[in-house]
């Protein structure tokens, strides 16, 4: 089963990111993990939040570039090997990860970690035929 997860387009210029930050706060959205990734001109910032369509339509009205995609949300074994454990699913499948970030949580002894596949359906089978727990919205709200 797969989150949704809102990437925000930013100029990479001073305070867009704090704006884009400080947008979703004026409207009490939590944000539950992030990334961001830059280039010289913008940068992509990605966030599981608290409310994805309020999000979305307050950073569209404040002129942000907003767009929503599936990601899968995995708590894997905090631990020597954890994630690479897991990565071998993937790989014994022939499945591409596009990319991944991660965040710790004092409520869980494991590392969460959020992945965007090329083949979401195919990387899903993968792990439920693995017996690996794919976390929902209701598992990671209250990490």
């Amino acid at each position: 089963m797969a989150v949704k997860q809102i990437s925000i387009f930013v100029e990479n210029k001073e305070g867009r990111i704090k704006k884009a930050i400080d947008t979703l706060a004026k409207q009490d959205i939590n944000i539950r993990a992030l990334s961001i990734a830059d280039t010289t001109k913008y940068g992509i910032l990605r966030l599981i939040v608290s409310d994805n369509a309020k999000a979305i339509e307050t950073l569209e009205n404040n002129g942000f570039i907003v767009k929503e995609n599936e990601v899968i949300i995995l708590a894997v074994p905090d631990e020597p090997n954890g994630l690479n454990s897991t990565l071998a699913v993937f790989d014994d499948k022939d499945i591409n990860l596009e990319y991944l970030y991660a965040f710790a949580s004092s409520k869980t002894d494991k590392a969460i970690v959020v992945m965007r596949l090329e083949n979401m359906e195919k990387a899903i089978d993968a792990l439920k035929e693995s017996n690996i727990k794919i976390l929902d919205n209701e598992d990671i709200k209250d990490l």
